[in-house]
């Protein structure tokens, strides 16, 4: 049968059920979210015991309640504030019946199996039949829930675990039934990667599944290393994140943001129902429930494993339960790492190094892949799902089996040997047999063979292309033909900044594209679309005086994005991340715009003193005229809007606000998934072309002139006046007011694009020649932050 998700309902509006809401709206699915009939003090002193439509809103109080704290709550769980207008609210004693409206019902109630069970029991009677039902819960028996239900429920209920915060996070693990429909499944897991946004793994029914069964073990072996070795809080941080492949916040920072309350949940799922050696495991350290009985369980309750005061963050001592200063784990092999380019050699090298820090990690590290390798077919059904759910799940960077083969899957495995651990007899066949680790030539090791890796349809992968089907190449970037006569131009320059590389290959490219391709696609899969220019070139140049050489590449730089506007066959930009300064100049001439859902869109120049100087300025001024219209009314509030835009370096917190702040419109297209965005940008090239595209007409600019120069300088003096800008701040604001109003020109006047980029090119030159604006590049460049002078 076709299926389609038009309606959905959620039960439990708590932190996690209104989270799961916020995201389906962000997918624009409505949905009815609910919860229970507070009682009286709950409900704002409102008696909310009779169902009348006067006391209503007391009777909804609790759902009502979590849908204004989506607002407020950061990270934002709604890309668009406009979203939460999807969210109608209701309780499940008035508006049960209601889920004979929705096509899925997602529970998301406290982690207590019968009053699970007696809610299913509730949504059998009502629910309409073939509508999807799951349960949100972290490690609860999916069959137990379901067992005295109808056989239509059974057919189509499955667990649905969602990591938090829903939208930012993407794994989503799928648990279904025996009796589970297959088909159901498939449509879950299809509608999740491509209209949520999500990376689905198939998990079996076994206590926290996969992710959060190999995770909290993988925590639990560090928290107790850390205490047998020695080490501080602070020191294990230090060595346990990006130095292995984990995030940045490692394991103790990472446990204060999850809330201690929730991991010591979490690790009774398991403890209850093991036995030896694994129930010992996750049972954790004495100080850890007296940290939890203290309230001391995170940020958010200000204190954790870390504190912070007066801007100084102090680690705790376990022993004493006193919080001291941080520290930083101190070794050799550490300083090694640092003059290696190779991921898989720095591993190396602290992992087997003989001191403090290869023996913590070596400790931590390879109990966690025999207790993976012990496990995997028991939570999951191959060695891919277990890889894919910790790096969805836990933002690892590798699996534990794609660690293991970055380590040497061999010597890896002769050091446990030596060492007298336990290895899975499968892993020891798989030693025995020869074979060099569980991936091979994109392929990964299933039941003793090797098994192409699944590959959505919609994934245009450009790790083996840029190998086989490069076209052109120089150092900053590679143009590949990616098929069906389409080229995408990949940068590859450090953090995919622009430099003069960029600029050349976006012009060459453009000549090779407009003589034997149907379009271009601007995309890559680094960490970011783009962060903006090369900053230290231009800094560098502007200290030496070369004002000759800097003309030059602004000049090409913005014959570049005139390019990619004026091109005869259809450019279409993939942005996602950060898409910052040079990187939105790049897409904001572009026929279209194919953006990821989590795409951070702004021109921030005046962060390091500058304006835009790749034609952004023009470019957002004429995205808010298409927006606003034309008239002097209007022309004045695109003006405005363009000026308040960059003059405060508003960057959009998704795509869908990218379009309310001008950076998008009706002809680009928002993609929840962003492993999808160069597949559907390479599609829209292609349905561009079939539908004839054309090259814009060039045309003549309308400008607000002195009027408006005068009123956006009357916005900038008052920013002044009131303390919220520096001296040098309304310096910049002058130069970008005047270029956006076309300078001492008449209102309404006409003027042609290469006017307005030769006033923005001049103002760019000037305003790099300032001392000031050359010390906030120099900060950014050492801080990583804006300077405010």
């Amino acid at each position: 049968m076709s299926r389609h998700i038009k309606k959905t309902a959620v039960i439990g509006s708590g932190v996690m059920g209104a989270s799961i809401a916020a995201h389906l709206t962000n997918a624009g699915i409505p949905v009815l979210l609910l919860d229970i009939v507070p009682k009286e003090k709950e409900a704002g002193g409102a008696s909310a015991s009779v169902a009348t439509a006067e006391k209503k809103r007391a009777r909804n109080h609790l759902a009502d309640t979590a849908v204004k704290k989506l607002l407020k709550q950061k990270p934002a769980p709604l890309a668009s504030k406009k979203n939460v207008d999807l969210i109608e609210t209701g309780n499940v004693e008035d508006d049960l019946h209601r889920l004979k409206e929705v096509d899925w019902i997602i529970e998301v109630i406290v982690e207590n199996l019968e009053a699970k069970k007696e809610l299913f029991a509730k949504i059998d009677r009502v629910r309409k039949e073939g509508s999807i039902v799951s349960s949100n819960t972290s490690g609860i028996s999916i069959k137990a829930m379901a067992e005295e239900r109808s056989g239509d429920f059974k057919a189509h209920f499955l667990g649905t675990h969602f990591f938090n915060p829903p939208r930012y996070l993407k794994l989503l693990e799928v648990i279904p039934l025996e009796e589970t429909k297959q088909e159901v499944v498939e449509f879950v897991r299809s509608f999740a990667e491509q209209s949520l946004g999500k990376g689905v793994v198939e998990a079996k029914d076994t206590p926290n599944f996969i992710a959060n069964r190999i995770g909290t073990y993988g925590l639990l072996v560090t928290v107790h290393e850390m205490l047998r070795g020695g080490y501080s809080v602070g020191e294990v941080d230090s060595v346990t994140g990006t130095l292995i492949g984990r995030p940045k916040s490692a394991t103790f920072r990472t446990l204060d943001v999850v809330g201690l309350d929730t991991f010591l949940h979490v690790a009774k799922n398991v403890h209850d129902v093991a036995t030896g050696d694994e129930q010992r495991m996750f049972d954790p350290p004495g100080f850890m429930q007296e940290m939890a009985n203290k309230g001391w369980i995170g940020a958010k309750a200000g204190q954790g494993f870390f504190q912070k005061k007066d801007g100084v963050i102090y680690e705790l001592n376990p022993e004493t339960m006193e919080y001291q200063e941080r520290k930083k784990l101190k070794a050799p092999s550490i300083e090694k790492t640092k003059t290696l380019t190779s991921k898989n050699q720095k591993i190396q090298t602290v992992v087997f190094a003989n001191d403090r820090a290869g023996e913590l990690l070596w400790n931590i590290i390879s109990p966690v892949l025999l207790y993976t390798a012990e496990k995997t077919y028991e939570i999951a059904n191959d060695v891919l799902a277990v890889d894919e759910a910790m790096r969805w799940g836990f933002g690892w960077s590798m699996g534990p089996y794609e660690l293991w083969d970055a380590l040497g899957f061999r010597q890896t495995v002769e050091k446990m040997k030596k060492e007298n651990r336990s290895i899975p007899s499968w892993v020891e066949d798989l030693y025995n047999n020869g074979k060099e680790g569980f991936y091979e030539d994109g392929q990964f090791l299933h039941e003793g063979q090797y098994t192409p890796i699944r590959q959505h349809e919609k994934y245009l992968s450009l790790h083996h292309l840029v190998k086989t089907n490069t076209v052109l190449k120089n150092t900053g970037a590679s143009l590949i033909d990616v098929g069906d006569d389409v080229a995408l131009l990949k940068f590859t320059s450090p953090n995919n900044s622009i430099g003069l590389d960029v600029i050349q290959m976006i012009n060459k490219s453009i000549v090779e594209v407009e003589k034997n391709f149907k379009g271009l696609v601007i995309g890559n899969e680094s960490k970011n679309f783009c962060v903006g220019a090369n900053l230290m070139m231009m800094l560098m140049e502007a200290q030496d005086d070369n004002f000759f050489e800097l003309d030059l590449v602004v000049k090409q730089f913005q014959q570049a994005t005139a390019n990619i506007r004026y091109a005869n066959v259809p450019v279409v930009t993939a942005p996602f991340q950060m898409t910052l300064g040079g990187g939105a100049e790049i897409s904001l001439p572009a026929a279209s715009i194919q953006a990821s859902h989590e795409t951070y869109m702004g021109l921030v120049e005046v962060g390091v003193g500058l304006i835009p100087g790749g034609g952004g300025n023009k470019e957002l001024y004429l995205r808010n005229i298409e927006r606003f219209g034309e008239t002097p009314a209007q022309l004045q509030k695109a003006v405005r809007e363009t000026f308040e835009t960059i003059a405060t370096a508003k960057v959009s917190t998704s795509a869908a606000e990218a379009r309310e702040n001008g950076f998008m419109n009706h002809r680009d297209g928002i993609v929840m998934n962003d492993l999808f965005v160069n597949e559907e940008a390479k599609q829209k090239v292609i349905s561009l072309y079939n539908s004839g595209y054309k090259a814009p007409v060039k045309k003549k600019i309308p400008v607000t002139g002195e009027a408006g120069y005068a009123t956006l300088m009357l916005g900038a003096e008052m920013m002044k006046w009131g303390g919220y800008a520096s001296e040098h701040d309304l310096k910049i604001a002058k130069k970008l007011a005047f270029v956006l109003s076309g300078g001492r020109l008449k209102e309404g006047t006409l003027v042609d694009e290469q006017y307005l980029l030769d006033l923005e090119r001049e103002a760019f030159l000037s305003l790099i020649g300032e001392p000031k604006s050359q010390q906030r590049m120099q900060y950014m460049l050492t801080k990583g932050k804006p300077l405010r002078n």
